[in-house]
């Protein structure tokens, strides 16, 4: 039986890509100079999508595919897929949830951490010789003890809260509506509310044109000045021009952030503030996490075109 061909639109790690080409014809998108060409050249052998969760798959790329049946995601995040367009044709669509769900949690509570404590700008002090010249570091703030909110009480938000509570924090979230696994903590419909009573407000919601901006200017006002904004979700959570305006100000204190409109390309005026930890979206980046994503695309793909139930479908 010959091979089904996939459209590839992002670049795997060596583990991921060896076993993709062993069960398929994957035709690498992003390798191809003229993409538009390319689309029109393979788009009509192209069965499934293998794509990345910030890359998706656009209006434009499902219809250069007529015979597309599966887009498979690695991320948790789909955002990024038109799932209009793909629900008008049928196509199904899966992700890779779970698998990432708790290095990503972690990450969200090391940047709270590593922030709140000052701990890379101490790094600095000891290897710069400026403990040794002007001596200690200058002081920073507790974690434990104090309020947290968490914005989307889903998979990561939930195991954050589980983290959180390890530190005796007084714990609140806000979703669509209470969650009756999250008894032990206080639920807040309104994220503005949230966010006025917490010092430390984690997003951690999937992303939707509902959701868009959800963190805007009065969520980020009501944080205030000595409160902390941590975003491992989604870039478009937030309204970032606002972000940015406070953390200048000082109305909001600081910020730690995996995620920015345009990345890798964010915005300058990010590099300049001294109040905001920067990460490069790396939130499920450990050897582990990432083997059991490409395990999963590849699952889902072998699934489909046996005849099989996906194993993680979102459409």
């Amino acid at each position: 039986m010959s091979k089904v061909e996939i459209l590839q639109v992002g670049p795997y790690p060596e583990w991921d890509q060896i076993p993709l080409d062993a069960a398929f014809i994957a035709h690498r998108y992003f390798e191809a100079q003229d993409k538009a060409a390319f689309l029109a050249k393979v788009g009509p052998q192209i069965r499934a999508i293998a794509t990345r969760g910030e890359l998706g798959a656009n209006a434009d790329m499902i219809a250069a595919c007529p015979k597309l049946e599966l887009i498979s995601v690695y991320g948790v995040g789909y955002d990024a897929v038109d799932l209009n367009a793909a629900r008008a044709r049928g196509i199904r669509v899966t992700n890779t949830p779970d698998v990432l769900t708790n290095d990503v949690a972690d990450l969200g509570v090391a940047m709270m951490l590593a922030h709140s404590r000052g701990m890379i700008g101490a790094e600095a002090w000891v290897r710069d010789g400026s403990w040794a010249a002007k001596g200690l570091y200058p002081l920073k703030h507790r974690v434990w003890g104090k309020r947290a909110g968490v914005l989307g009480l889903g998979r990561i938000g939930f195991e954050v809260a589980k983290r959180l509570a390890g530190f005796d924090m007084d714990i609140a979230y806000s979703d669509i509506a209470a969650k009756d696994y999250a008894s032990q903590w206080e639920f807040v419909a309104d994220a503005t509310a949230l966010a006025a009573r917490s010092d430390f407000l984690f997003v951690t919601l999937a992303a939707s044109a509902a959701t868009r901006h959800i963190v805007n200017k009065n969520v980020i006002a009501a944080l205030g000045p000595q409160g902390m904004l941590i975003n491992i979700s989604r870039a478009s959570n937030i309204d970032e021009s606002a972000l940015l305006d406070a953390l200048e100000s000082g109305a909001l204190g600081s910020a730690a952030l995996d995620v920015f409109e345009g990345e890798p390309a964010l915005n300058p005026r990010f590099l300049a503030l001294p109040n905001v930890m920067l990460q490069p979206h790396h939130a499920s980046g450990t050897f582990e996490t990432r083997k059991a994503m490409g395990a999963l695309v590849r699952d889902n793909l072998m699934a489909h075109f046996a005849g099989k139930a996906l194993l993680t479908p979102v459409l």
